[in-house]
């Protein structure tokens, strides 16, 4: 048995992307680090850590410990790329704007009267109410793409269609101040469109209301901070969707098999 190090297991890793046909930038995508992470993971002069290793194990359909086994790649263990699309996650977000309008509207509605409520908790209820979707039925709500900033997931969309949404008279801006700190909140002018958004959608986004609306800018803040997809995303790139199935048992919102 020859001994396994890290030159070894990158070599495996290196081995298995390319079985799989996938680019360093594919799988960096999915881990949510930089292509030259990875690269210095093939080429043994990074560490893997547990949860790179884990989402590499999904992403190439292996054991973990396949992954750090001396055991060379066989034709036992089909590593290929998926011939159909619907077959596979998206987790590349693709904003639905009608979508994320009305759920945007519904929102506004029910929190209506909240004074706590300006736009960085907007921001985290949207995030929240975005990623538990994902990670319990494994599809985009409103398919809105996420960065990682100082103060927790920011929606990077919001602005260009809140100001399209000013613009129709759908929504109006309000700029204050709460507890002597500058709000800005948003109000609805017109009732969301309920034939938009389904039963489990509605129940993602009540729950998530139910749970989080009543709490500051900074605690809201600060609990978003704990989120596995938050935690490992690169400051100020976007937050990948797929990291939820990564969550701790306290942010996880999914049933999962027992092992």
């Amino acid at each position: 048995m020859s001994q396994i190090t890290k030159n070894s297991i990158g070599k495996k890793i290196q081995n298995l992307r390319e079985r799989a046909g996938k680019s360093q930038e594919e799988v960096a995508g999915v881990l949510g680090i930089p292509r030259t992470s990875l690269s210095q993971i093939e080429t043994g002069e990074r560490d893997l850590t547990s949860l790179e290793l884990a989402q590499l194990s999904t992403v190439f359909g292996v054991p973990t410990d396949y992954v750090l086994s001396d055991e060379k790649i066989s034709q036992e263990i089909a590593v290929e790329p998926r011939e159909k699309e619907s077959e596979e996650r998206i987790s590349i977000p693709r904003l639905k704007k009608n979508k994320f309008k009305e759920v945007l509207l519904y929102i506004l509605e029910k929190i209506a009267g909240k004074p706590n409520i300006g736009e960085t908790v907007l921001y985290k209820l949207l995030y929240f109410c975005d990623f538990n979707y994902y990670e319990i039925f494994e599809e985009q709500l409103t398919g809105a793409k996420y960065i990682k900033n100082h103060y927790g997931p920011t929606p990077i969309s919001f602005k260009g269609v809140v100001g399209e949404m000013i613009k129709n008279g759908e929504i109006s801006l309000d700029k204050n101040k709460y507890h002597g700190y500058p709000q800005t909140r948003y109000i609805a002018l017109r009732r969301p469109d309920l034939r938009r958004i389904n039963g489990a959608e509605k129940e993602i986004i009540d729950d998530v209301l139910c749970k989080l609306s009543d709490l500051s800018a900074k605690q809201i803040s600060e609990y978003s901070h704990d989120d596995t997809p938050w935690k490992i995303a690169e400051s100020g790139k976007p937050i990948d969707y797929e990291a939820v199935f990564y969550r701790s048992p306290a942010y996880s919102v999914r049933e999962y098999d027992e092992l």
